[in-house]
């Protein structure tokens, strides 16, 4: 996992549910995407905020575009690492990576992109740099902690 040897990254660790599970024993593909959801969501708690805090500000973070390369299954009671950084930061744009692999034998088992947008409530693109330069900061950071 030497891509995140010089990049803040957030590792959190959960063990698949049953109900996560389909018929053949292994985790439905959908839930991949959920497991992204959760490591960008402690990757930004790990650094001072949440997305409760980022639409108490009346920004929001939809996706626009995602990627996921299924590498091996999960199965039910595994022990899974999802490894997630931000890889880009530009204007109102920002995309995590994300690795997904077994905690146990180490195998890796997805990996993917999420491409989200800065927007207000009413879907309106953000230059976040300009009407939120301590929440971009903060970005600046996550991206890059030796600028922030």
């Amino acid at each position: 996992m030497e891509e995140y040897a010089n990049v803040p990254c957030n590792e959190t660790v959960l063990r698949v549910r049953y109900q996560e599970t389909d018929q053949m024993g292994v985790v439905y593909h959908t839930n991949y995407l959920v497991w992204f959801e959760i490591g960008r969501t402690e990757l930004i708690r790990q650094f001072g905020s949440s997305y409760r805090k980022l639409e108490e500000n009346g920004l929001l973070l939809p996706v626009v575009d995602i990627h996921c390369k299924y590498m091996h299954s999960a199965k039910y009671d595994d022990l899974v690492l999802i490894r997630t950084e931000m890889k880009e930061l530009s204007g109102p744009k920002v995309v995590f990576s994300y690795e997904i692999s077994n905690k146990e034998t180490g195998v890796k088992l997805a990996k993917g992109t999420t491409t989200h947008l800065w927007v207000n409530k009413e879907m309106k693109r953000v230059n976040i740099k300009r009407a939120f330069p301590e929440i971009y900061e903060l970005l600046v950071q996550m991206h890059n902690p030796k600028k922030g």
